[in-house]
C-alpha cells in the first residue's frame, strides 16, 4: 500500500493502531487514528488517563512499533524502517524533551546542549546556536553543571539540546511535570518562542490545561480514539473539553 504524504505536515499518521498482548489479554491502546501535525506549529495531545496519548507520541516518534497503520516524519515513512534506520532518523530529524531532564551531571550546560551534535559528528551552526541560547535565556549559565541550575533552567538546557540540531519535530512528554508553576510557565514560553522565532514544530503530551493553552492546537484522545480538537486553546476551553470527555 502506498501512502500519500502531506509535505506541509511535519508528522502524519494514518490508520494508526497499537495493540498490546493477544487474545483476551489484548489491550487496544490506539484504534485507527488519523492525525497530522502542521510544520512550524505547537500542538498538544491530551486525554484522560489511559486514553493512549503517551502511546501515540511514542509511536509517532519511532520509540514504539505500531500494530497497523502508517506514520511519516517529513517525507519518510518511518513504519517501513528497520531499527538502525529508525535510530538514524531519530538522531537527525527528531528532538526529545522529557519530564525528567536527562542531563549528564558531569557536563556543563553548554556541553549537554552540544552533546547530540557531538554524538552525530556534526558541528553546531554558530548562528543557530546563538539564536537558541538567546531564545532559552541561558547565556550566563552555560558553564554551570546541572546541580548548579534550578529545575526550570535544567529543562531549558534540555529544550536547547533538542533545538540545536534543528530537528523536523520535537516531541515533548510532560515537559513541565517536574517543575513548579513558575518554572513550568518559563519552559512553556520558551517552547512557544522556539515555534514563533525558530519555526520549530513541537508535539507535546500534557495533562495540564494551562500547559496546553500555550499550544496553537490541542487534540484530544479517549479510549484510543481521536475524539476532539481545539484551535487557539485557552485554559478554560481545554478544561471544558476534558470535563466533557470524562463525563
Amino acid at each position: 500500500m502506498t501512502t500519500t504524504i502531506d509535505v506541509r505536515s511535519a508528522v502524519v499518521a494514518r490508520g494508526l493502531t497499537k495493540v498490546y498482548g493477544e487474545g483476551d489479554a489484548a489491550v487496544h491502546a490506539l484504534r485507527g487514528i488519523d492525525v497530522s501535525f502542521a510544520t512550524g506549529a505547537f500542538t498538544a495531545i491530551m486525554g484522560p488517563s489511559g486514553s493512549g496519548k503517551s502511546t501515540l507520541m511514542h509511536c509517532l516518534a519511532g520509540l514504539d512499533s505500531v500494530t497497523d497503520g502508517h506514520i511519516s516524519i517529513g517525507d519518510v515513512e518511518i513504519t517501513q524502517l528497520n531499527d538502525k534506520q529508525l535510530t538514524l532518523l531519530r538522531r537527525e530529524r527528531v528532538g526529545f524533551v522529557f519530564q525528567a531532564f536527562n542531563l549528564l551531571p558531569t557536563l556543563t550546560a553548554e556541553q549537554n546542549i552540544r552533546l547530540p551534535l557531538e554524538i552525530a559528528g556534526r558541528q553546531a551552526d554558530r548562528a543557530l546556536y546563538d539564536q537558541v541560547i538567546d531564545t532559552v535565556g541561558l547565556r550566563d549559565r552555560l558553564k554551570h553543571r546541572p546541580n548548579e541550575l534550578s529545575g526550570g533552567q535544567q529543562q531549558r538546557v534540555a529544550v536547547a539540546r533538542a533545538l540545536i540540531s534543528k530537528p523536523q519535530v520535537i516531541f515533548a512528554d510532560e515537559p513541565t511535570g517536574n517543575l513548579d508553576s513558575r518554572s513550568g510557565a518559563e519552559v512553556l514560553a520558551f517552547l512557544r518562542r522556539s515555534v514563533r522565532e525558530l519555526g520549530q514544530t513541537i508535539v507535546m503530551v500534557t495533562h495540564d490545561p494551562m500547559a496546553a493553552s500555550y499550544a496553537d492546537r490541542v487534540v484530544f484522545l479517549r479510549d484510543g480514539l481521536l475524539v476532539s480538537e481545539l484551535d487557539r486553546p485557552t485554559q478554560q476551553t481545554v478544561l471544558d473539553t476534558l470535563m466533557a470527555l470524562e463525563a
